[in-house]
């Protein structure tokens, strides 16, 4: 797996998109959000359809069309230097099929940012642009709101990225060890679903693989990833890291589960690594080459994520 085209970085005053590619999207949080953006001394713009509601699926934020539209413009507008996802939720699978995605490799790599739902569109941004993309907390999620970890880990990948190359674990390894690979992944229910679409990756080989996931029962989790395992998709991953597993029963069953299902792949897999769907997430980049030392519970990313 070879390493992606990293994003230029942030500077004071840069423009930055914000867009509902799955999700409803509370106003109020939004504000919010666009508050915080301010006081980065960033240029937050709306896109049009942000705020929308779907006619008949109230779980969508607006119609399919629309959504795509407002990524596809945002993306293609040249004063816009990144694109925050406003939440996840569900959707991005839904449009991601209406992106042309000629034209926005056309309109080179910017910064890109979203979590949960938004692991369908880091796969699709690697696999159809060949970009890097940030695994991170978005503009009205209540943690990127109320919590000052995911807050300025955030911050720092975005404008002093040099300051954030090395990435804790706040837990203990399932299996250690030492690897080193290209970093991908995201919530797990999201990789089984995208398996065989034009849009992802054939494998995670030559990968150090981030998982989490958030309200499923174990033997859902077991399932996906005995799916992933089933379908051959793990086959020559390099590594794992374990991010959040939030409403997913009990931690050390969760645990367990995981070490059975992961631990006999040979690698290293370490835990607790504090992304995803918990207070304080910190931001991953994809993309990018990296060693991870299961044993010291670090990801050290060869480059910064940012250029």
């Amino acid at each position: 797996m070879k390493e992606l085209l990293r994003p230029a970085r942030l500077a004071p005053g840069a423009r930055v998109a914000v867009v509902a590619p799955s999700g409803p999207v509370p106003e109020e949080r939004l504000q919010s959000g666009l508050d915080v953006l301010r006081g980065w001394d960033l240029d937050p713009v709306v896109a049009p359809h942000v705020l929308d509601r779907h006619e008949e699926f109230a779980y969508l934020a607006g119609a399919d069309a629309d959504r795509a539209a407002d990524l596809q413009r945002a993306w293609c507008d040249p004063s816009v230097d990144a694109v925050l996802c406003a939440r996840g939720g569900y959707g991005a699978q839904r449009m991601a099929d209406l992106l042309d995605w000629e034209a926005m490799r056309a309109a080179g790599p910017k910064v890109f940012v979203g979590f949960s739902d938004i692991t369908a569109l880091h796969e699709a941004f690697a696999v159809r642009l060949g970009l890097v993309t940030l695994h991170g907390p978005m503009a009205a999620g209540i943690d990127f709101l109320k919590n000052a970890r995911a807050q300025e880990h955030l911050r720092a990948t975005l404008f002093t990225p040099e300051a954030v190359r090395v990435i804790p674990s706040d837990g203990t390894a399932l299996v250690p060890g030492r690897a080193r690979g290209v970093t991908l992944g995201g919530c797990l229910a999201l990789l089984a679903a995208d398996l065989g679409t034009p849009h992802a990756r054939p494998s995670a080989a030559g990968g150090l693989l981030c998982l989490e996931d958030v309200g499923e029962e174990p033997y859902r989790l077991d399932r996906y990833l005995t799916q992933l395992l089933r379908a051959g998709w793990l086959e020559r991953v390099g590594g794992v890291l374990l991010g959040s597993w939030k409403d997913c029963g009990e931690p050390e069953r969760v645990r367990a589960l995981l070490a059975d299902r992961l631990g006999g792949l040979g690698v290293p897999v370490a835990a607790d690594f504090g992304f995803g769907h918990c207070a304080g997430a910190r931001t991953m980049p994809f993309g990018m080459a990296a060693e991870l030392d299961a044993d010291a519970g670090t990801l050290t990313l060869d480059t910064p994520a940012l250029r």
